[in-house]
């Protein structure tokens, strides 16, 4: 039963079991129909989901081709949900407009699409060092760089990314550079958005004018900063051979105000870089922003992060970090807005759920701890590093409750400098092997949160040494390893 699903399978074999069973209990040729006739309609019902199945696969492939060749397709390439919210607000645009729209996930295409593709608006985010999003893994290992002549496209490009970053929008770079290779045209050059800058995104709208779009500038703003309060202050390592970490705590303008495990909290400092003048953000709206993972839930009846003190080059404070950690007064406002990372959520099924990070990437994945021990979703799995147990172990009595109660049952730490050769989380990660294959077989989603270079890296090449390249490029294909890294 190789070629069936898994569920399928699972049921055609238990109605063969029952059927088995009902036959022993049957003695006479009057009798034994009944099973007979048990196994033929389980057969009849599975063949009917079959082309059922197949007819919706294949109706939706056709509207795809359809919709490439009669309309504008939007395709995004997204890493945090950002894109994929711009591409939907595009073609509702274009669709007001008079346009026919039809939004596709990047994972989606395949050559045929896009070689019958007539116009095409890519929306795609860069992440990491100038990487593709997760997302976009299969799309680049199956079509780009690899010839397929694209004479009839027409395309346009919106890239999303964060100068602080060495490789700007790189991804939409490199996409762009293999389009023009295949012949395709561009319909106008290329949006750079940087870290979601409003400017850049007007311009984009008035591209989408052009196309017949009908856009309303205010809908396409970034939310608005709210004021809330910094309720606590709490420096989590002291004496550690790292950075100063602190839990910061903040109580909402609204006690109403929702927001999900995974979600960011993007904070406007209030004081200039030289750290030399306080001010509000109205003051001064040029400082950047700063994102951090949010580590509880609304249920906590606070806002919770953990937030490492960076230094400049110079010695002074960070900016976002400064401004948290020493500047800002508890009790004082702080403006920030939440950022919904729909793509880092927790699952909401009970699978067992399988947590890396390292460092202050910790508060991710607490949030989903969180939110699993509140639906008594048990199968969870942490692995986590940091320099030194007696130091680094953030929230220590909390992590070694769910582990004595059941909602952590495999708990694997790694303190780097408690020992002479330095062990990190992919380190345990490799050790535990055999327990994640079959964990990813019980249908696992796997959650890394913490630092790209180095944790990251290291850990997705472990996965690839685990789970061979291709269901690691599958599992992020289809959301089941989700990574919030940076």
């Amino acid at each position: 039963m190789r070629f069936l699903s898994s569920r399928a399978s699972r049921l055609l074999t238990m109605a063969l079991l029952i059927a088995s069973v009902f036959s022993l209990h049957f003695h006479t040729p009057d009798q034994r129909w009944l099973p007979a006739t048990l196994v033929l309609l389980c057969y009849l019902s599975f063949c009917l989901h079959t082309v059922l199945r197949h007819r919706s696969q294949q109706s939706g492939r056709s509207g795809q081709l359809q919709a490439s060749e009669n309309g504008i397709l939007v395709v995004y390439a997204s890493q945090t949900g950002f894109a994929e919210k711009l591409a939907r607000k595009t073609a509702q645009d274009l669709q007001q407009g008079g346009s026919t729209a039809t939004v596709l996930a990047i994972g989606r295409m395949d050559g045929a699409v896009l070689q019958s593709a007539k116009r095409v608006l890519f929306i795609v985010s860069t992440t990491g060092e100038g990487d593709a999003p997760d997302s976009a893994a299969e799309f680049c290992q199956r079509w780009l760089g690899k010839p397929l002549s694209m004479p009839e496209m027409h395309y346009a490009i919106l890239a999303l990314g964060d100068r602080r970053y060495q490789h700007f929008c790189a991804f939409a770079h490199r996409l762009e550079h293999w389009l023009q290779q295949q012949q395709a045209q561009p319909l106008f050059d290329m949006t750079e958005v940087d870290n979601g800058d409003a400017t850049a995104l007007q311009r984009w709208q008035q591209h989408l004018r052009q196309l017949g779009a009908a856009t309303a500038q205010s809908e396409w703003q970034a939310p608005a900063f709210q004021d809330w309060i910094l309720a606590e202050r709490h420096l989590m390592n002291p004496d550690s051979l790292g950075d100063p970490v602190y839990r910061i705590a903040l109580t909402p303008p609204d006690p109403r105000i929702r927001w999900h495990a995974g979600d960011i909290a993007e904070i406007a400092p209030g004081f200039s870089p030289t750290n030399d003048l306080q001010m509000t953000a109205e003051v001064q709206p040029s400082l950047p922003h700063r994102a951090y993972s949010i580590s509880s839930l609304p249920a906590d009846g606070k806002l919770e992060l953990l937030v490492r003190q960076m230094r400049q080059p110079d010695g002074s404070l960070g900016i976002g970090s400064g401004w948290l950690t020493a500047s800002a007064p508890v009790g004082s406002h702080i403006q920030l807005r939440l950022r919904e990372n729909r793509h880092f959520h927790t699952p909401p099924h009970d699978c067992p759920l399988i947590l890396i990070g390292n460092g202050t990437g910790l508060a991710g994945l607490r949030a989903h701890l969180k939110q699993r021990a509140l639906h008594g979703h048990v199968r969870n799995c942490l692995f986590f590093g940091e320099r030194q147990r007696l130091r680094d172990f953030f929230h220590r009595e909390e992590i070694q409750s769910w582990h004595n109660s059941g909602v952590l049952p495999a708990l694997h730490l790694c303190f780097s400098r408690d020992q002479s050769e330095r062990r990190y989380v992919q380190h345990a990660l490799a050790e535990q092997a055999s327990a994640v294959r079959e964990w990813v077989r019980e249908g696992a989603v796997i959650m890394v949160c913490g630092s790209m270079r180095g944790m990251a890296e290291q850990v997705h090449a472990t996965l690839n040494t685990i789970l061979g390249e291709q269901q690691v490029n599958k599992m992020l294909a289809e959301g089941s390893y989700r990574r919030d890294v940076y």
